[in-house]
């Protein structure tokens, strides 16, 4: 009896364990329920309605990330009862508070358009309470995370710094005069700046801002801001450096990080297009040289070996911060 694939069950007990079962669920006494619904499908007896049931009591007992591994296999399915199931599995991520996930899950049904008309209204519904479920927990996390950036900026933890300002670019949060500041204090970390200058071009910020960088300074207004891969010495240079090296992958590969890197850190202020050629002949140096390919820097003209150093610190500077 200890081995469930090699033992069927009399259809009088099936019968039995299955009232009895559900019984137990509309009396509320879900734990019994559970175990007779459990021991049901040990047995490979579990319809439908056994399966709803299980959730139920689970999701009754607080045993949500049971109910919901139980509603993901269910679901994996693909049966005539998937939008049933897929129903509860809404459910289970509202009240656990997984908003996105929910509005994600929904977002590809809409577009679909498979859902059964009855489904439609209460499944548009749940998109919409969870929309507005979502904004409140993203305003509380918002202003978590902004008391949590002014305390780094004052431990000067620019681990902690970057990670907030990502967080808070990511759910949109509307920038603060304090984050502003960031940008013109010489003691922010140059990465830090640039993950700013970053989240208030997502957010349309049409003022104009001061940013200091490396002894340099600018005005000028984060919502016209273009992204790295689409600055003009940025094409211009990973181009050339495509010619240069299109037989070795992994230098190219190599390289791209560099020039990327390099724009991140510095960001905004970028090479002139009268030093694109000096920055290219530079980085593909530093290139190869990395990858002990017998080339020597000091061959190098005056005006490549000094990008050869601002490359080199930008690298560093990079990944003191991001780990790649």
């Amino acid at each position: 009896m200890k081995d469930s694939t090699k033992v069927i069950l009399f259809p009088n007990t099936k019968k039995q364990l299955e009232e009895e079962g559900l019984h137990a669920l509309q009396e509320k006494r879900y734990k019994e329920a559970l175990e007779k619904l459990n021991c049901l499908i040990d047995y490979h007896e579990g319809s439908h309605e056994i399966y709803i049931g299980k959730i139920m009591c689970l999701m009754e007992l607080g045993k949500y990330k049971e109910a919901e591994q139980l509603s993901e296999h269910l679901l994996a399915r693909k049966d005539a009862h998937y939008y049933h199931y897929f129903h509860i599995y809404l459910t289970i991520l509202f009240q656990t508070s997984q908003y996105q996930h929910l509005m994600d899950l929904l977002e590809i049904e809409f577009e679909h358009n498979m859902i059964p008309d009855m489904l439609q209204e209460p499944f548009e519904q749940l998109y919409e309470m969870s929309g507005n479920m979502k904004i409140g927990i993203d305003e509380d996390n918002a202003r978590s995370f902004q008391k949590e950036l002014k305390d780094a900026v004052q431990q000067d933890d620019y681990m902690k710094q970057w990670n907030l300002v990502d967080h808070l670019r990511r759910l949109h949060a509307e920038p603060e005069a304090e984050n502003f500041k960031l940008l013109e204090n010489p003691g922010i970390h140059p990465v830090i700046k640039t993950a700013v200058l970053k989240w208030l071009r997502d957010a349309g910020v049409d003022r104009s801002v001061h940013i200091h960088k490396f002894e340099t300074n600018m005005i000028m207004q984060p919502s016209k801001l273009t992204k790295i891969s689409n600055e003009k010495s940025y094409i211009m240079i990973m181009e050339e450096l495509e010619e240069k090296v299109k037989d070795n992958p992994t230098l190219y590969n190599l390289i791209g990080q560099l020039v990327y890197r390099y724009f991140y850190v510095s960001y905004p202020f970028t090479p002139d297009k009268k030093d694109v050629h000096a920055f290219t002949e530079a980085v593909h140096t530093l290139g190869q040289t990395y990858l002990q390919m017998g080339v020597q820097q000091e061959d190098l003209h005056s005006e490549a070996a000094s990008w050869v150093e601002s490359i080199k610190i930008c690298n560093s500077l990079y990944l003191s911060i991001i780990d790649e």
